[in-house]
Protein backbone atom coordinates (compact mmCIF):
# COMPACT_ATOMS: atom_id res chain seq x y z
CA UNK A 1 0.00 0.00 0.00
CA UNK A 2 2.78 2.41 0.93
CA UNK A 3 4.68 1.25 -2.14
CA UNK A 4 1.85 2.20 -4.52
CA UNK A 5 1.16 5.61 -2.99
CA UNK A 6 4.51 6.85 -1.69
CA UNK A 7 7.34 5.13 -3.59
CA UNK A 8 9.54 7.61 -5.41
CA UNK A 9 12.94 7.77 -7.05
CA UNK A 10 13.92 10.74 -4.92
CA UNK A 11 14.32 11.53 -1.26
CA UNK A 12 13.37 9.38 1.67
CA UNK A 13 10.53 7.64 -0.16
CA UNK A 14 13.08 6.01 -2.46
CA UNK A 15 13.63 3.51 0.36
CA UNK A 16 10.25 2.00 -0.47
CA UNK A 17 11.71 0.75 -3.74
CA UNK A 18 13.96 -1.61 -1.77
CA UNK A 19 12.53 -4.95 -0.74
CA UNK A 20 15.00 -5.23 2.12
CA UNK A 21 13.72 -1.98 3.66
CA UNK A 22 10.08 -2.94 3.28
CA UNK A 23 10.76 -6.40 4.71
CA UNK A 24 12.33 -4.82 7.79
CA UNK A 25 9.38 -2.46 8.10
CA UNK A 26 6.99 -5.40 7.84
CA UNK A 27 8.80 -7.31 10.61
CA UNK A 28 8.59 -4.38 13.03
CA UNK A 29 5.01 -3.48 12.11
CA UNK A 30 3.72 -7.04 12.43
CA UNK A 31 5.45 -7.52 15.78
CA UNK A 32 4.03 -4.32 17.25
CA UNK A 33 0.50 -5.11 16.09
CA UNK A 34 0.63 -8.68 17.44
CA UNK A 35 2.19 -7.61 20.74
CA UNK A 36 -0.19 -4.68 21.29
CA UNK A 37 -3.40 -6.46 20.33
CA UNK A 38 -2.49 -9.93 21.56
CA UNK A 39 -3.71 -9.29 25.11
CA UNK A 40 -7.18 -8.05 24.13
CA UNK A 41 -7.54 -10.91 21.62
CA UNK A 42 -6.66 -13.46 24.32
CA UNK A 43 -9.18 -11.93 26.72
CA UNK A 44 -11.85 -12.06 24.01
CA UNK A 45 -11.06 -15.69 23.22
CA UNK A 46 -11.19 -16.60 26.91
CA UNK A 47 -14.63 -15.02 27.32
CA UNK A 48 -16.02 -16.73 24.22
CA UNK A 49 -14.50 -20.17 24.75
CA UNK A 50 -15.09 -20.65 28.46
CA UNK A 51 -13.26 -23.92 29.11
CA UNK A 52 -10.78 -23.27 26.32
CA UNK A 53 -9.14 -25.97 24.23
CA UNK A 54 -9.87 -29.54 25.40
CA UNK A 55 -6.71 -31.15 26.79
CA UNK A 56 -6.08 -34.88 26.42
CA UNK A 57 -4.59 -36.54 29.48
CA UNK A 58 -1.26 -37.91 28.23
CA UNK A 59 0.15 -38.39 31.74
CA UNK A 60 2.72 -35.60 31.44
CA UNK A 61 3.73 -33.46 34.37
CA UNK A 62 1.91 -30.09 34.47
CA UNK A 63 -0.04 -30.98 31.33
CA UNK A 64 -3.49 -30.81 32.89
CA UNK A 65 -2.61 -27.42 34.36
CA UNK A 66 -3.07 -26.08 30.82
CA UNK A 67 -6.81 -26.67 31.00
CA UNK A 68 -8.71 -23.48 30.36
CA UNK A 69 -6.03 -21.99 28.11
CA UNK A 70 -7.79 -20.44 25.11
CA UNK A 71 -7.06 -21.64 21.59
CA UNK A 72 -7.36 -19.92 18.16
CA UNK A 73 -4.39 -17.70 19.07
CA UNK A 74 -3.55 -17.83 15.38
CA UNK A 75 -5.75 -14.74 15.10
CA UNK A 76 -2.92 -12.78 16.76
CA UNK A 77 -0.54 -13.93 14.03
CA UNK A 78 -2.96 -13.21 11.21
CA UNK A 79 -3.78 -9.71 12.43
CA UNK A 80 -0.11 -8.76 12.49
CA UNK A 81 0.74 -10.58 9.26
CA UNK A 82 -2.08 -9.33 7.06
CA UNK A 83 -1.97 -5.71 8.23
CA UNK A 84 1.82 -5.51 7.84
CA UNK A 85 1.75 -7.30 4.48
CA UNK A 86 -0.92 -4.99 3.10
CA UNK A 87 0.97 -1.91 4.30
CA UNK A 88 4.44 -2.83 3.06
CA UNK A 89 3.85 -5.14 0.06
CA UNK A 90 3.64 -4.22 -3.60
CA UNK A 91 -0.05 -5.01 -4.04
CA UNK A 92 0.25 -5.19 -7.81
CA UNK A 93 2.46 -8.27 -7.46
CA UNK A 94 0.40 -11.44 -8.08
CA UNK A 95 2.58 -13.55 -5.78
CA UNK A 96 1.38 -11.40 -2.87
CA UNK A 97 -2.26 -12.26 -3.45
CA UNK A 98 -1.90 -15.98 -4.13
CA UNK A 99 0.14 -16.47 -0.93
CA UNK A 100 -2.29 -14.44 1.18
CA UNK A 101 -5.19 -16.37 -0.38
CA UNK A 102 -3.72 -19.75 0.58
CA UNK A 103 -2.78 -18.56 4.06
CA UNK A 104 -6.23 -17.12 4.79
CA UNK A 105 -8.03 -20.16 3.36
CA UNK A 106 -6.09 -22.70 5.42
CA UNK A 107 -6.43 -20.49 8.51
CA UNK A 108 -10.21 -20.51 8.00
CA UNK A 109 -10.23 -24.30 7.66
CA UNK A 110 -8.25 -24.48 10.90
CA UNK A 111 -10.67 -22.09 12.59
CA UNK A 112 -13.62 -24.31 11.70
CA UNK A 113 -11.75 -27.28 13.17
CA UNK A 114 -10.93 -25.38 16.38
CA UNK A 115 -14.49 -24.12 16.72
CA UNK A 116 -15.85 -27.66 16.45
CA UNK A 117 -13.41 -28.91 19.11
CA UNK A 118 -14.28 -26.12 21.53
CA UNK A 119 -18.02 -26.53 20.97
CA UNK A 120 -17.94 -30.30 21.52
CA UNK A 121 -15.12 -30.17 24.12
CA UNK A 122 -13.32 -32.98 22.37
CA UNK A 123 -10.18 -33.32 20.27
CA UNK A 124 -12.33 -34.45 17.30
CA UNK A 125 -13.04 -31.45 15.10
CA UNK A 126 -14.05 -31.32 11.46
CA UNK A 127 -13.96 -34.66 9.65
CA UNK A 128 -10.43 -35.39 8.45
CA UNK A 129 -11.71 -36.32 5.00
CA UNK A 130 -13.66 -33.08 4.59
CA UNK A 131 -10.75 -31.04 5.85
CA UNK A 132 -8.28 -32.67 3.45
CA UNK A 133 -10.64 -32.19 0.52
CA UNK A 134 -10.88 -28.47 1.27
CA UNK A 135 -7.11 -28.21 1.69
CA UNK A 136 -6.37 -29.93 -1.62
CA UNK A 137 -8.95 -27.78 -3.41
CA UNK A 138 -7.38 -24.53 -2.19
CA UNK A 139 -3.86 -25.80 -2.90
CA UNK A 140 -4.86 -26.92 -6.39
CA UNK A 141 -6.26 -23.51 -7.32
CA UNK A 142 -3.16 -21.77 -5.98
CA UNK A 143 -0.67 -24.10 -7.71
CA UNK A 144 -2.48 -23.75 -11.03
CA UNK A 145 -2.26 -19.97 -10.67
CA UNK A 146 1.44 -20.13 -9.80
CA UNK A 147 2.08 -22.38 -12.79
CA UNK A 148 0.43 -19.71 -14.94
CA UNK A 149 2.69 -17.04 -13.43
CA UNK A 150 5.77 -19.15 -14.10
CA UNK A 151 4.58 -19.71 -17.65
CA UNK A 152 4.57 -15.96 -18.26
CA UNK A 153 8.36 -15.87 -18.19
CA UNK A 154 11.36 -18.11 -18.56
CA UNK A 155 14.73 -17.90 -16.80
CA UNK A 156 17.46 -17.02 -19.29
CA UNK A 157 20.75 -18.87 -19.51
CA UNK A 158 23.89 -17.52 -17.87
CA UNK A 159 25.35 -16.20 -21.11
CA UNK A 160 22.13 -14.36 -21.96
CA UNK A 161 22.39 -12.19 -18.88
CA UNK A 162 25.44 -10.43 -20.23
CA UNK A 163 23.26 -8.33 -22.53
CA UNK A 164 21.06 -7.22 -19.65
CA UNK A 165 23.63 -5.47 -17.46
CA UNK A 166 22.36 -2.12 -18.67
CA UNK A 167 19.05 -2.87 -16.99
CA UNK A 168 20.51 -2.83 -13.46
CA UNK A 169 18.27 -0.02 -12.22
CA UNK A 170 15.19 -1.72 -13.62
CA UNK A 171 16.14 -5.02 -12.01
CA UNK A 172 16.86 -3.27 -8.69
CA UNK A 173 13.20 -2.25 -8.67
CA UNK A 174 12.34 -5.86 -9.57
CA UNK A 175 10.56 -4.99 -12.80
CA UNK A 176 10.64 -7.95 -15.23
CA UNK A 177 13.17 -7.47 -18.07
CA UNK A 178 11.49 -6.86 -21.41
CA UNK A 179 13.65 -9.45 -23.19
CA UNK A 180 12.19 -12.41 -21.34
CA UNK A 181 10.29 -14.70 -23.66
CA UNK A 182 6.88 -16.01 -22.52
CA UNK A 183 5.51 -19.49 -21.98
CA UNK A 184 8.37 -21.86 -21.26
CA UNK A 185 6.67 -25.13 -20.28
CA UNK A 186 9.92 -26.55 -18.92
CA UNK A 187 10.00 -23.85 -16.27
CA UNK A 188 6.30 -23.49 -15.48
CA UNK A 189 5.56 -27.22 -15.36
CA UNK A 190 8.86 -28.40 -13.93
CA UNK A 191 10.53 -28.68 -10.56
CA UNK A 192 14.10 -27.63 -9.88
CA UNK A 193 16.46 -30.50 -9.17
CA UNK A 194 18.67 -29.92 -6.11
CA UNK A 195 22.39 -29.35 -6.71
CA UNK A 196 21.94 -29.01 -10.50
CA UNK A 197 22.15 -25.77 -12.50
CA UNK A 198 19.39 -24.70 -14.88
CA UNK A 199 17.53 -28.00 -15.08
CA UNK A 200 13.87 -28.61 -14.36
CA UNK A 201 12.33 -32.05 -14.12
CA UNK A 202 9.39 -31.73 -16.52
CA UNK A 203 6.07 -32.67 -14.93
CA UNK A 204 3.68 -30.73 -17.13
CA UNK A 205 0.21 -30.67 -15.63
CA UNK A 206 1.34 -33.01 -12.86
CA UNK A 207 3.19 -30.03 -11.40
CA UNK A 208 -0.14 -28.91 -9.94
CA UNK A 209 -0.59 -32.24 -8.16
CA UNK A 210 2.99 -32.09 -6.90
CA UNK A 211 2.46 -28.56 -5.61
CA UNK A 212 -0.77 -29.60 -3.89
CA UNK A 213 1.09 -32.34 -2.02
CA UNK A 214 3.78 -29.87 -0.94
CA UNK A 215 1.28 -27.31 0.38
CA UNK A 216 -1.03 -29.77 2.14
CA UNK A 217 1.88 -31.81 3.48
CA UNK A 218 3.56 -28.70 4.87
CA UNK A 219 0.33 -27.50 6.50
CA UNK A 220 -0.26 -30.77 8.31
CA UNK A 221 3.40 -31.21 9.28
CA UNK A 222 3.33 -27.88 11.13
CA UNK A 223 0.00 -28.92 12.64
CA UNK A 224 1.62 -32.06 14.08
CA UNK A 225 4.47 -30.00 15.51
CA UNK A 226 2.18 -27.62 17.38
CA UNK A 227 1.95 -29.60 20.62
CA UNK A 228 4.05 -27.74 23.19
CA UNK A 229 4.34 -24.10 24.23
CA UNK A 230 6.37 -22.22 21.61
CA UNK A 231 7.39 -25.39 19.79
CA UNK A 232 5.95 -24.60 16.35
CA UNK A 233 6.22 -20.83 16.08
CA UNK A 234 9.99 -20.44 16.52
CA UNK A 235 10.94 -23.01 13.83
CA UNK A 236 8.40 -21.25 11.57
CA UNK A 237 10.19 -17.94 12.14
CA UNK A 238 13.54 -19.49 11.22
CA UNK A 239 12.10 -21.27 8.18
CA UNK A 240 10.44 -18.08 6.95
CA UNK A 241 13.70 -16.21 7.40
CA UNK A 242 15.44 -18.75 5.18
CA UNK A 243 12.75 -18.62 2.52
CA UNK A 244 12.69 -14.83 2.64
CA UNK A 245 16.38 -14.96 1.71
CA UNK A 246 15.71 -17.49 -1.05
CA UNK A 247 12.80 -15.44 -2.43
CA UNK A 248 14.92 -12.29 -2.52
CA UNK A 249 17.77 -14.07 -4.32
CA UNK A 250 15.42 -15.84 -6.73
CA UNK A 251 13.75 -12.55 -7.66
CA UNK A 252 17.04 -10.77 -8.46
CA UNK A 253 18.69 -11.99 -11.67
CA UNK A 254 22.18 -10.86 -10.61
CA UNK A 255 22.16 -12.98 -7.45
CA UNK A 256 20.32 -15.82 -9.18
CA UNK A 257 22.91 -15.91 -11.95
CA UNK A 258 25.79 -15.87 -9.47
CA UNK A 259 24.32 -18.71 -7.42
CA UNK A 260 23.19 -20.71 -10.45
CA UNK A 261 19.57 -20.82 -9.32
CA UNK A 262 16.43 -20.14 -11.35
CA UNK A 263 15.30 -16.52 -11.74
CA UNK A 264 11.61 -15.71 -11.22
CA UNK A 265 10.77 -12.04 -11.81
CA UNK A 266 8.77 -10.55 -8.98
CA UNK A 267 9.36 -13.44 -6.56
CA UNK A 268 11.49 -11.20 -4.36
CA UNK A 269 8.31 -9.51 -3.16
CA UNK A 270 7.48 -12.70 -1.26
CA UNK A 271 10.17 -11.71 1.25
CA UNK A 272 7.92 -8.90 2.51
CA UNK A 273 5.12 -11.35 3.34
CA UNK A 274 7.56 -13.68 5.07
CA UNK A 275 8.94 -10.72 7.02
CA UNK A 276 5.38 -9.97 8.14
CA UNK A 277 5.05 -13.55 9.32
CA UNK A 278 8.32 -13.39 11.23
CA UNK A 279 7.28 -10.22 13.07
CA UNK A 280 3.79 -11.55 13.79
CA UNK A 281 5.31 -14.82 14.98
CA UNK A 282 7.55 -13.01 17.44
CA UNK A 283 4.56 -11.06 18.69
CA UNK A 284 2.63 -14.30 19.17
CA UNK A 285 5.58 -15.91 20.97
CA UNK A 286 5.32 -13.06 23.50
CA UNK A 287 2.14 -14.79 24.71
CA UNK A 288 2.83 -18.39 23.67
CA UNK A 289 6.14 -18.85 25.50
CA UNK A 290 6.04 -21.28 28.41
CA UNK A 291 3.68 -21.22 30.25
CA UNK A 292 1.47 -20.27 27.31
CA UNK A 293 -1.33 -17.76 27.73
CA UNK A 294 -2.85 -18.92 24.44
CA UNK A 295 -2.48 -21.75 21.92
CA UNK A 296 -2.33 -21.02 18.20
CA UNK A 297 -4.64 -23.95 17.44
CA UNK A 298 -5.32 -25.22 13.95
CA UNK A 299 -6.31 -21.63 13.15
CA UNK A 300 -2.62 -20.82 13.29
CA UNK A 301 -0.74 -24.02 12.47
CA UNK A 302 -2.58 -24.95 9.26
CA UNK A 303 -2.24 -21.44 7.84
CA UNK A 304 1.43 -21.20 8.77
CA UNK A 305 2.31 -24.55 7.21
CA UNK A 306 0.36 -23.74 4.05
CA UNK A 307 2.14 -20.38 3.76
CA UNK A 308 5.51 -22.12 3.92
CA UNK A 309 4.46 -24.72 1.37
CA UNK A 310 3.05 -22.31 -1.20
CA UNK A 311 6.14 -20.11 -0.91
CA UNK A 312 8.34 -23.13 -1.63
CA UNK A 313 6.29 -23.83 -4.75
CA UNK A 314 6.31 -20.18 -5.85
CA UNK A 315 10.10 -19.79 -5.65
CA UNK A 316 10.78 -23.22 -7.17
CA UNK A 317 12.56 -24.54 -4.08
CA UNK A 318 10.22 -27.31 -3.05
CA UNK A 319 12.93 -29.81 -2.16
CA UNK A 320 14.68 -27.27 0.05
CA UNK A 321 11.60 -27.37 2.27
CA UNK A 322 12.53 -30.90 3.33
CA UNK A 323 15.75 -29.48 4.82
CA UNK A 324 14.66 -26.02 5.97
CA UNK A 325 11.50 -27.48 7.49
CA UNK A 326 13.38 -30.54 8.69
CA UNK A 327 11.86 -30.38 12.17
CA UNK A 328 8.35 -30.39 10.73
CA UNK A 329 9.31 -33.30 8.48
CA UNK A 330 10.60 -35.31 11.45
CA UNK A 331 7.42 -34.67 13.41
CA UNK A 332 5.21 -35.73 10.50
CA UNK A 333 7.34 -38.80 9.74
CA UNK A 334 7.16 -39.91 13.36
CA UNK A 335 3.36 -39.96 13.13
CA UNK A 336 3.32 -41.73 9.76
CA UNK A 337 5.83 -44.37 10.89
CA UNK A 338 4.13 -44.90 14.24
CA UNK A 339 0.66 -45.38 12.77
CA UNK A 340 1.90 -47.42 9.81
CA UNK A 341 4.03 -49.77 11.89
CA UNK A 342 1.25 -50.25 14.46
CA UNK A 343 -1.26 -51.24 11.75
CA UNK A 344 1.18 -53.55 9.96
CA UNK A 345 2.28 -55.39 13.11
CA UNK A 346 -1.31 -55.68 14.36
CA UNK A 347 -2.34 -57.26 11.07
CA UNK A 348 0.63 -59.66 11.03
CA UNK A 349 0.84 -60.60 14.72
CA UNK A 350 -2.47 -59.54 16.20
CA UNK A 351 -0.70 -57.07 18.49
CA UNK A 352 0.19 -53.58 17.35
CA UNK A 353 3.72 -52.44 18.10
CA UNK A 354 5.17 -48.96 18.32
CA UNK A 355 8.45 -47.43 17.17
CA UNK A 356 8.30 -44.42 19.48
CA UNK A 357 7.08 -44.17 23.04
CA UNK A 358 4.50 -41.73 21.66
CA UNK A 359 4.04 -39.70 18.49
CA UNK A 360 4.49 -36.94 17.38
CA UNK A 361 8.19 -36.97 18.17
CA UNK A 362 8.11 -34.29 20.88
CA UNK A 363 5.86 -36.52 22.99
CA UNK A 364 8.37 -39.36 22.64
CA UNK A 365 10.97 -37.30 24.47
CA UNK A 366 8.43 -36.21 27.06
CA UNK A 367 7.84 -39.92 27.72
CA UNK A 368 11.60 -40.17 28.24
CA UNK A 369 11.13 -37.69 31.11
CA UNK A 370 12.50 -34.64 29.33
CA UNK A 371 10.90 -31.48 30.75
CA UNK A 372 8.74 -29.60 28.25
CA UNK A 373 11.09 -26.63 28.12
CA UNK A 374 14.08 -28.87 27.34
CA UNK A 375 12.25 -30.51 24.44
CA UNK A 376 11.19 -27.15 23.04
CA UNK A 377 14.59 -25.45 23.26
CA UNK A 378 16.46 -28.41 21.80
CA UNK A 379 13.99 -28.60 18.93
CA UNK A 380 14.53 -24.86 18.37
CA UNK A 381 18.27 -25.53 18.10
CA UNK A 382 17.64 -28.23 15.51
CA UNK A 383 15.41 -25.88 13.52
CA UNK A 384 18.21 -23.30 13.36
CA UNK A 385 20.62 -25.92 12.03
CA UNK A 386 18.09 -27.16 9.46
CA UNK A 387 17.54 -23.60 8.23
CA UNK A 388 21.26 -22.91 7.88
CA UNK A 389 21.90 -26.17 6.04
CA UNK A 390 18.99 -25.42 3.71
CA UNK A 391 20.46 -22.02 2.85
CA UNK A 392 23.88 -23.58 2.29
CA UNK A 393 22.44 -25.80 -0.45
CA UNK A 394 21.95 -22.70 -2.62
CA UNK A 395 25.65 -22.71 -3.47
CA UNK A 396 26.07 -26.48 -3.75
CA UNK A 397 25.44 -26.79 -7.50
Amino acid sequence: MLYEFLASDRGLFNLLNYITFRTGGAIVTAFLIAALFGGPIINGLRRRQGQGQPIRDLSFEDQMAKRGTPTMGGFIIWLGLFVAALIWSNLSNPYTWVILFVTASFAFIGYLDDAAKVAKQTDAGVSAGVRLMAEFLVAGVACAFIMGLHGAHTPLGHADWGVLTGLAEQIAALAPPTTIEPNDPGFSGGIAVPFVNDYFLPLGGLFILFGMLVVVGSANAVNFTDGLDGLAIVPMIFACGSYATIAYLTGNFIFADYLGIQFAPGAGEIAVILGSMMGAGMGFLWFNAYPAQVFMGDTGSLGLGALLGVVAVAVKHEFALVVIGGLFVLEALSVILQVGWFKITRKLTGTGRRIFAMAPLHHHFQKKNWPETRVVVRFWILSVLFSLVGLATLKLR
